[in-house]
């Protein structure tokens, strides 16, 4: 059942709250600048060559380290979200108000913007790869690969991080978020990019001006993050014999 709640203007604006959007402004801007900038640096080392076996290692590797470190620098603040899918699937358990998750969106996209316009700057001026499905891919396939991807990630979520039966795997969190979206860049890289993060492909979207695809990373990424907190937080958590609600997620 879903559990979504609005939320009031006070708690939304309470200095719990700003300071939490604070913290996932700058922990998305860290994660996307550390992303965006490993692919980035391959296009460079490779004059722009198409992406090989070890370049999309490498990304991976970037995106699953930066995550790591994103979620464990902000998860006693806000969460951790870093990331519009994981809010939203958050909102369909009930665990994060549908007022305070909007704001949550906006400074994840506009931490993904301005790393993108910092990435812009100290590259000069290199171009911002931005996420699309491959040729010979079309756009649904690419929509059904982001939901499976993204319903990983976020059932990972509630399954280490918000789960209040979860014991001592909360500890491991962070590795277990980040190393989900390193395979599943691993294993979708090539097709859909391999986003699972509607603001890690809306800020290079809005700084490279190229937004022919985004609607992908926005409805894919939403319908996998919502699909698993229907899952995990109806049929799981949901039986549960009640406990304290966890300490990770607001």
């Amino acid at each position: 059942m879903v559990k979504l709640a609005f939320g009031s203007i006070g708690d939304s604006f309470s200095v719990v709250s700003l300071k939490a959007y604070l913290s996932e402004f700058i922990a998305t801007l860290l994660f996307v600048f550390a992303g965006v900038g490993s692919a980035i640096a391959y296009n460079k080392l490779t004059s722009d060559a198409s992406l090989d076996p070890p370049g999309l290692v490498a990304v991976a590797v970037a995106h699953a380290f930066a995550l790591f470190v994103g979620v464990s620098i902000a998860a006693n603040i806000s969460g951790g979200h870093l990331n519009p899918a994981v809010t939203f699937g958050l909102a369909i358990g009930g665990n994060i108000s549908i007022l305070t998750g909007i704001f949550y969106w906006i400074a994840q996209v506009l931490g993904s913007t301005v790393a993108c316009l910092l990435l812009q700057f100290v590259t000069n001026g290199k171009t911002i790869p931005t996420h699309g499905v491959s040729s010979g891919m079309n756009a649904f396939e690419g929509v059904v690969m982001e939901i499976i991807i993204t319903f990983a990630l976020v059932y990972t979520v509630y399954a280490t991080a918000v789960d209040p039966k979860k014991g001592s795997l909360g500890i491991i969190a962070p590795i277990a978020i980040g190393f989900i979206v390193g395979a599943n860049i691993l294993a979708a890289g090539p097709f859909s990019g391999g986003s699972m993060n509607p603001a890690r492909s809306t800020g290079p979207a809005i700084v490279s001006g190229d937004f022919s695809e985004i609607w992908i990373y926005w409805v894919g990424p939403l319908i996998g993050g919502g699909l698993a907190g229907l899952v995990y937080g109806d049929i799981f958590i949901g039986s549960h014999t009640p406990l304290p609600g966890s300490e990770d997620y607001p």
